[in-house]
């Protein structure tokens, strides 16, 4: 009898590429702002190594097509090309389709995209990085993305910016309120996501100050008390034992005009003077500082022995 296991034939196995369902969820979509080229290479690159198809994008010289295995590897470029295609924005994809194409042609054609006018787009780049402040973005993590995002395109085209240089621009552009913690970090040059950080942290601090003091957080921690006045007892006295309505107004002004004068000044002061005599209705020095005293706005006041006629309508 003949051995039965040589005559079976081995079953193949599945080549990992063919596993893959959704690419954007594992390559970021590149458009050049967001994302730019350095990240979406990173990223493509451990991709296609983790799926054994790494050779398709590195130049490596594909099979003749009289070898066997033509057929497969041309089929596993046409699932690395439309990884390529699946993660670029319309803007690039349109630059990059073309019928009949490997996927080391289209990620040639990315490549010259992004790295051709080398000297241009480094100029350009260098002045936005050096030129961009806080005061100009819409937060604090905006201005920190977009300095990496600066500083990763500096790199692209060959222009590197090591992690000091990053850290010593991120406090430059800072605005004042960030003066003492921009300060420390020129001192001790921490790491990029240490400067970041203790940046966010000083606004949550600030943030917080600033919540607690607001009009509305000092009323509830100091509310305001209010109390009635007192009333004094000898008010609107002489109206209630003449049979007089109480007038209070009128009482006011009488009750600091009586104040304002003694007894001993009036017989010592003169009837013809038109500015101190009793006929006078303007105060004196005296009767004017109790007034501002009392809190009584300055008025015409009555003579001094004048007394108001009686009331026709009695209670």
């Amino acid at each position: 009898m003949g051995d039965k296991s040589a005559s079976v034939p081995k079953p193949t196995t599945l080549h990992p590429v063919y596993m893959v369902t959704d690419i954007q969820k594992k390559v970021r979509v590149l458009d050049g702002t967001k994302v730019s080229y350095s990240s979406w290479v990173k990223l493509f690159h451990l991709h296609a190594r983790g799926y054994k198809v790494l050779h398709h994008i590195d130049g490596t010289r594909a099979p003749s097509k009289n070898d066997p295995e033509y057929d497969s590897w041309m089929e596993i470029d046409a699932i690395v090309l439309q990884w390529i295609y699946g993660t670029l924005s319309d803007d690039l994809l349109v630059r990059v389709l073309e019928p009949d194409t490997t996927a080391f042609e289209a990620w040639t054609k990315i490549n010259n995209i992004f790295l051709n006018n080398k000297g241009a787009r480094a100029a350009t780049l260098e002045h936005e990085f050096n030129n961009l402040k806080l005061v100009a973005m819409p937060s604090l993590e905006a201005y920190c993305q977009r300095l990496k995002e600066l500083s990763d395109q500096l790199n692209d085209v060959e222009c590197p910016v090591n992690e000091k240089r990053l850290v010593l621009q991120l406090v430059r552009g800072l605005s004042i309120e960030f003066d003492t913690t921009g300060s420390f970090i020129n001192q001790s040059l921490p790491t990029w996501e240490t400067a970041c950080s203790m940046l966010q942290l000083e606004q949550q601090r600030q943030s917080a100050r600033d919540l607690n003091s607001t009009p509305e957080a000092m009323a509830v921690v100091t509310p305001v008390r209010h109390q009635k006045p007192r009333r004094d007892p000898n008010h609107n006295r002489g109206a209630r034992q003449s049979g007089r309505k109480p007038n209070n107004h009128r009482g006011q002004n009488q009750s600091s005009f009586n104040v304002g004068s003694s007894s001993s000044n009036r017989g010592n002061r003169p009837h013809n003077n038109p500015t101190t005599g009793p006929s006078s209705r303007h105060p004196t020095h005296q009767q004017w500082a109790m007034a501002q005293f009392n809190h009584m706005p300055p008025q015409y006041w009555p003579p001094q022995f004048w007394t108001p006629p009686p009331c026709p309508y009695p209670n």
